[in-house]
């Protein structure tokens, strides 16, 4: 910051030096110069203050790592679309509610109907009983809404375990 002070210091010498020259020497047109000299005073200062505001916020960072598609590899769409829902998920109460449940309910769903004979809605208690209930209570058709909903998500724990549930139905 300091460093950037001393430039832009220097870079205002020069103009304050015909600042001073003007008014002595050209007294008349003395308010035109500080004007202009006013303009670039302010242009510095914006010019300082951003250098600044991107010296204090670090870079952007992407939600996961770069995996197989940086390799040369194409990722399904489908697949990318549920790896960007389950990044959400994880982060936010709001994403997890409204991108992933559904998703997650409606493989419990199809689950428990092709493989037990289940329906979620209509047999509720014998679908607890086959999911675990870490899995139940992402997927119970009586899901509250978030309270808060910038509040944190799913921990990857806990998904995991609620997706081996559904996985050994």
């Amino acid at each position: 910051m300091r460093r950037d002070g001393l430039a832009g210091a220097r870079f205002l010498a020069l103009p304050t030096i015909a600042l001073v020259a003007i008014g002595f020497l050209a007294p008349g047109r003395a308010e035109v110069a500080l004007r202009i000299y006013a303009l670039l005073l302010s242009a510095t200062l914006i010019v300082l203050l951003v250098l600044a505001l991107r010296r204090a916020y670090p870079d952007e960072t992407s939600l996961r790592e770069p995996g197989p598609a940086a390799s040369g590899r194409s990722v399904p769409p489908s697949l990318a679309r549920i790896e960007h829902e389950v990044a959400l998920g994880v982060a936010g109460s709001f994403d997890l509610h409204y991108r992933l449940v559904p998703r997650l309910r409606s493989v419990a769903v199809g689950l428990l109907d092709a493989r037990r004979n289940v329906s979620l809605e209509a047999s509720p208690d014998r679908a607890h009983a086959l999911l675990g209930d870490e899995a139940w209570a992402l997927v119970r058709p009586d899901r509250p809404t978030p309270q808060n909903r910038l509040g944190q998500g799913i921990g990857e724990a806990e998904l995991g375990r609620a997706v081996e549930a559904l996985e050994a139905i």
